[in-house]
């Protein structure tokens, strides 16, 4: 397994050396690594794809193998994936289950990250199943409810004045030696979502794929997720993705239609208000090749999908609400298709008020 870089052309070996991105050009490094999509009887993820996946974590707390639940409305055939029902209530489970196992691997003592908490609760989870110390850099705005579970799993908030400011301050300590899992960069996060693509197939094939695209991470692991499966055989065609953001936030549909789109305030969807995604053009060149599409959404178009997908008895969070929403907006183009949501947090670290 290395670190490649498509950008400039670096490589390493990934088991000697850790780079959260490239050394020599700054851009993000792909893990390499041989392997064929193939499956198991295991129900640990890990063995079960295990010529897939490089790494097999020696501490697992089952994550993946989430539900998959058919609803047949408005003539589309909706399959949920429930991803909020990971051990820490979201899809970054899979990513940081390889992520910390790694840093473990490695020898460090120390991780550090920057989020606005649903990756705080999962690496503070992973980190402590092998006892590592952890601190958690995080805006004053982030979810109060985010903040208490990663303080109750015994890792340090540091706050920050906003997002970005909490991403400068953790880079400075990054220098220090402390692993910084980077997980709007690591490909880590790419491979753990590919697995969603895997589970759903095992029970059907989705004509389309809808997914909240914050740094892309869950987008493009959805998106390399199906290609192997192509390869391998599982299916014949790929799906469409679409991918969806917020008016407030909006680099994705900047990059893929070439212009912005005013509308309301979007923040309620915090997990999807990146504004420099690292991998913006992978995202949008995956865009183009599957003929997918972006949708922008804002706030009250996700709290009136956030009602209706508690009514429907799916307990998420408003970033997960937001492709409901965006859903509404292309139904029509959607009749007699099935189409596949991942509902990526639990909703129970922030209670609407509905």
């Amino acid at each position: 397994m290395k670190w490649k870089c498509n950008h400039c052309g670096f490589e390493a070996d990934a088991f000697s050396e850790y780079h959260w991105r490239c050394p020599r050009c700054g851009g993000p490094l792909d893990l390499v690594y041989d392997g064929k999509l193939e499956k198991t009887s295991s129900k640990n993820i890990w063995e079960k794809y295990g010529g897939t996946i490089p790494l097999k974590p020696e501490k697992t707390r089952r994550e993946g193998n989430t539900p998959l639940v058919e609803e047949k409305i408005d003539g589309m055939t909706l399959l949920f994936k429930l991803e909020y029902l990971n051990p820490g209530g979201s899809f970054k489970d899979r990513g940081s289950a390889l992520a910390i196992y790694y840093a473990y691997k490695l020898g460090f003592k120390n991780v550090i990250e920057d989020t606005s908490g649903n990756t705080g609760i999962s690496v503070a989870l992973y980190s402590r199943l092998y006892d590592l110390k952890t601190r958690i850099y995080m805006p004053k705005t982030a979810p109060p409810g985010k903040k208490k579970v990663i303080k109750a799993l015994n890792a340090e908030i540091i706050e920050a004045p906003t997002r970005g400011d909490a991403a400068e301050m953790v880079l400075k300590e990054a220098l220090t030696g402390a692993y910084y899992v980077a997980h709007t960069w690591s490909y880590f996060y790419i491979m753990g979502a590919s697995t969603i693509a895997w589970e759903v197939l095992e029970e059907d094939v989705p004509d389309y794929v809808i997914s909240p695209i914050g740094s892309g991470g869950l987008f493009l692991g959805l998106v390399k997720g199906f290609e192997k499966a192509l390869e391998a055989g599982w299916i014949t065609k790929m799906p469409r993705f679409i991918g969806v953001q917020g008016y407030s936030t909006q680099p994705v549909y900047k990059a893929f239609k070439g212009v912005t789109q005013p509308g309301e305030d979007s923040s309620l969807a915090d997990g999807i208000m990146v504004p420099n995604p690292p991998r913006l053009n992978e995202i949008v060149d995956a865009l183009h090749k599957y003929q997918g599409d972006v949708i922008l959404v804002g706030n009250t178009e996700i709290l009136r999908a956030w009602r209706e997908l508690w009514e429907l008895g799916f307990l998420v969070e408003p970033t997960s609400a937001s492709i409901y929403a965006a859903l509404e907006k292309i139904k029509n183009q959607l009749s007699g298709k099935k189409v596949l949501l991942v509902l990526t947090g639990s909703g129970l670290k922030n209670i609407p008020d509905i």
